[in-house]
């Protein structure tokens, strides 16, 4: 009797000694840029960040980041090298990824000081001639970004003050030194992308204005304004559509982690 009580007990415990480790939930795997913000850094204090985490925990997953300094080559290090399996932030229909639908749209802004005594709205503004004009310029291997672009054809390019978009890298989050430089009085105005001018905006002492690029000053080649996508490798067809889904059912989420960073939002 005691024996067979004895064998009882161990093939109650058998299932205990046997039993393997729990498995770590599977990987969201991300591309990011370490040194970017609004969008990302290596501290992961960036916009995209949190919505990879929100999107990670819709699939039961955790996120891992594939560090890589956001410029030229940074899809075909990463991305297309099977390092990783999601790009954060890319315009949507961008041909070298295969693009979910957006979840978000914005634009660039004219960004001053609000006691500035002007009230830009438009690259045609007569006070433009007299002003420095802050822009980011993306350097000699690229083409220029739309404001630089805009300002050349309206002949202001003397005013120009030219911020490079990349930076010096040994410092924390080099593109926004050109709204720092709009606070600081160095320029009377910059033109930049919105999610930059309106995180950097929020952080100034000095009260800003941000105003929206007019769509009226957009070409079929130089928009001012773009909608927002994840990127995944152009065969992962499955992992967009699930993206798709769970960037649908958590819109509300998303739309006020980016009112969060300050992100000007345009509709559709």
């Amino acid at each position: 009797m005691i024996l067979s009580i004895l064998t009882f007990l161990l093939f109650l415990a058998a299932p205990v000694w046997c039993e393997e480790p729990p498995k770590p939930p599977p990987q969201f795997r991300v591309c990011a840029d370490p040194n970017n913000l609004p969008s990302s850094n290596q501290k992961q204090e960036g916009f995209e960040n949190k919505i990879a985490e929100l999107l990670a925990a819709e699939f039961g997953s955790q996120v891992t980041y594939t560090w890589w300094p956001q410029r030229r080559g940074f899809v075909r290090s990463t991305l297309n090298a099977g390092l990783c399996d999601v790009v954060m932030g890319v315009p949507s229909g961008y041909d070298a990824v295969l693009t979910t639908q957006p979840y978000y749209r914005s634009t660039y802004v004219f960004v001053y000081p609000k006691n500035a005594g002007y009230q830009i709205a438009s690259f045609d503004d007569p006070v433009l001639q007299r002003l420095k004009i802050g822009v980011h310029l993306i350097g000699d291997d690229y083409a220029n970004s739309p404001p630089a672009h805009a300002l050349s054809e309206k002949g202001l390019v003397q005013n120009v003050v030219g911020y490079s978009v990349f930076g010096n890298y040994a410092e924390d989050s080099p593109p926004g030194k050109i709204i720092t430089a709009v606070a600081a009085g160095e320029v009377d105005v910059a033109i930049v992308w919105g999610p930059i001018a309106g995180y950097f905006a929020q952080k100034q002492t000095v009260p800003l204005t941000l105003v929206p690029v007019p769509a009226n000053a957009s070409s079929p080649s130089l928009p001012f304004t773009y909608s927002m996508s994840l990127g995944v490798r152009r065969k992962d067809t499955e992992l967009k559509a699930k993206l798709d889904e769970v960037l649908q059912r958590k819109a509300a989420e998303i739309y006020k982690i980016l009112q969060d960073y300050g992100v000007p939002l345009i509709q559709d």
